[in-house]
């Protein structure tokens, strides 16, 4: 009875339960489906908003991962994407929201962006061409200067200015450039030849910057008008001068880049460009140069040796002088980045390179052999550990670095490598406590004239 009695009550709950009436049930049933049908918009909208933030946070940060966006009734307004250029209007706008759409191409964002471009489907321009008189009228007081100023202007007569513009400068920069401003010549003035000294070629590094980025906005001027040329004012013979012209200027750009080793460092943003060259500028058929797809010249020629000119670009390959200028660069420049990490071997190096200039420049070497040495010199420079023989405890790139710039004392090398790894943190490196740690190991192990270049060098280990 006991049993009965306890099992009673929960018994009578759950038949109780079974036996509600059916209209209950069916608006039980209901408001438990509006609920979940609420939870599941809000799931949704959830969704839309991160992605929706997510596709603005691209398209204003990462604009070459997010080139283009469409939108309806949306971003019109507080919206801020200064590297929007482009704006195309399929939908009938008027007065203030077509004034504010405007606007979100009209921001400056870096040189090459002197314009933002409207493409309007639906011919709204009439009726806003008699509100857009001038901005001091006081119709305009609320916006900003930059958002007003020069709004509505006649693209075909910009075009043609920044195009004149950008070839006025370039041709200012090559103009003390050597006659007969060949491939020897132009190699001469913006990569300094083959001096001695290594300093020349960094010297020269603010005239080759100026020659990239005005060749740049030459290419992106040009085919902004490209086929538009006679609308812009060109004629024939005009149009042919100036896109041989641009032609010519590339050309000498990506000689300077091969020539002092900066293709490497600008690889990154070349993509877009080459698409601008193939399509308005030439369009050859493709040749591969595997030589440049993922090697640096030094590379190239510690892989394929003296047979590595022959895939210089024609116009270096044709001049000894040239070709011997190219590699040099390229070698000094190889040196000049590492320096940080062995500044002793680097240093080596750079005065066996510096003896093997002079040597070329006083003809002492036929070229055949100066190739054949420039080469074993790009084999050492690439591959330090296959150059010289180091102790056998010396197994790592971090220590043989420290061996050649502590007097190659094994003990003390491998003494301290130890014990710069059982005491280094994870992001020590611009960390103040924690660098201090490190600096410590160092002042124990290291003369006190040396620990301010030791920790310089520690730091630029990556293995540490």
């Amino acid at each position: 009875m006991k049993i009965t009695l306890n099992y009673i009550p929960l018994f009578g709950i759950l038949f109780g339960f079974l036996i509600l009436p059916q209209g209950l049930l069916g608006q039980r049933k209901s408001e438990l489906l509006a609920q979940i049908d609420s939870l599941q918009r809000e799931v949704r909208q959830l969704k839309t908003d991160v992605s929706e933030a997510q596709a603005k946070e691209k398209f204003v940060h990462e604009p070459g991962q997010m080139k283009l966006l469409i939108v309806v009734d949306k971003l019109l307004t507080g919206f801020d994407a200064p590297p929007a250029s482009y704006l195309y209007i399929d939908k009938k706008m008027q007065d203030h929201g077509l004034f504010q759409a405007i606007c979100r191409v009209n921001r400056l964002d870096t040189e090459d962006k002197e314009y933002g471009y409207i493409i309007d489907y639906k011919d709204l321009f009439n009726s806003l061409e008699q509100s857009v008189q001038d901005y001091t009228s006081g119709a305009f007081d609320a916006y900003d200067k930059e958002d007003v100023s020069g709004l509505l202007e006649n693209r075909l007569i910009k075009g043609r200015e920044r195009l004149e513009e950008a070839r006025e400068q370039i041709k200012a920069l090559c103009e003390p450039v050597e006659p007969p401003k060949g491939t020897d010549e132009y190699i001469d003035y913006f990569c300094g030849g083959a001096q001695a000294e290594g300093e020349i070629l960094e010297e020269n590094e603010p005239k080759r910057v100026a020659l990239y980025k005005y060749t740049a906005s030459l290419i992106r001027a040009y085919a902004n008008l490209a086929n538009e040329m006679a609308d812009a004012g060109y004629t024939r013979s005009e149009t042919d001068a100036i896109k041989d012209e641009v032609d010519y200027y590339e050309k000498v750009r990506t000689t300077v880049k091969l020539s002092s080793g900066d293709y490497i460092d600008l690889k990154a943003y070349e993509p877009a460009m080459r698409h601008l060259i193939d399509t308005y500028i030439r369009a050859e058929d493709s040749r591969t140069i595997s030589a440049f797809d993922d090697m640096t010249i030094v590379q190239l020629l510690v892989n394929h040796g003296v047979e590595a000119v022959d895939d210089l670009p024609e116009d270096i390959a044709k001049s000894e002088e040239a070709v011997s200028e190219t590699i040099e660069n390229n070698i000094r420049r190889k040196i000049i980045d590492e320096t940080p990490v062995n500044p002793k071997y680097y240093g080596k190096m750079g005065e066996l390179l510096d003896e093997l200039v002079r040597q070329r420049k006083r003809e002492a070497l036929e070229y055949e052999e100066y190739l054949k040495q420039v080469v074993e010199l790009a084999k050492k420079v690439q591959n330090p550990a296959n150059a010289v023989t180091y102790p056998t405890a010396m197994d790592s790139n971090a220590k043989r670095a420290l061996y050649d710039n502590l007097n190659e004392n094994v003990e003390l090398v491998t003494a301290l490598d130890k014990k710069l790894r059982a005491t280094k943190k994870d992001g020590w490196r611009g960390n103040k406590i924690k660098e201090r740690e490190v600096r410590y190991v160092v002042e124990d192990y290291v003369p006190d004239d040396q620990v301010e270049e030791i920790f310089e060098l520690i730091k630029n280990q990556t293995e540490y």
